[in-house]
């Protein structure tokens, strides 16, 4: 698991190897991964949006954009947490990602960005 905390907001994520399967005549593998937003702040937040940059070990670099997470915007009041779970699917073994969220304060009215740590997406058979 990898942690990592912005302006009072705590990212935690741990990624999970799915498995294979074939997709468009290609083997592909896939990876979920649990991200867990810990509001360590004194005032209440908003995730409005995402950003990801995911790396394959064979392929360029994909970048994602959208709002929200998993269809939701959650609020966060200072203790609170939410934690989703997502996936993406890799043309190789290994891979990458990191991002961030671009979230609201409602105290200050503030836009600010949270940073997602780097986390790697393994395959463990794969791994020497």
């Amino acid at each position: 698991m990898v942690t990592q905390i912005t302006k009072g907001i705590k990212i935690s994520v741990s990624t999970v190897f799915e498995g294979t399967y074939f997709k468009n005549y290609k083997l592909h593998y896939a990876f979920s991964y649990e991200i867990t937003i810990e509001n360590h702040s004194k005032d209440s937040v908003q995730l409005l949006s995402r950003h990801w940059e995911i790396y394959d070990s064979l392929n360029d670099l994909e970048i994602v954009d959208g709002e929200g997470v998993i269809g939701q915007k959650p609020v966060l009041k200072p203790g609170e947490t939410h934690t989703y779970t997502s996936g993406c699917l890799l043309t190789s073994p290994h891979g990458a990602m990191h991002g961030w969220f671009n979230m609201v304060n409602f105290t200050t009215t503030r836009n600010f960005r949270v940073i997602v740590p780097a986390f790697r997406l393994n395959a463990p058979y794969a791994l020497n």
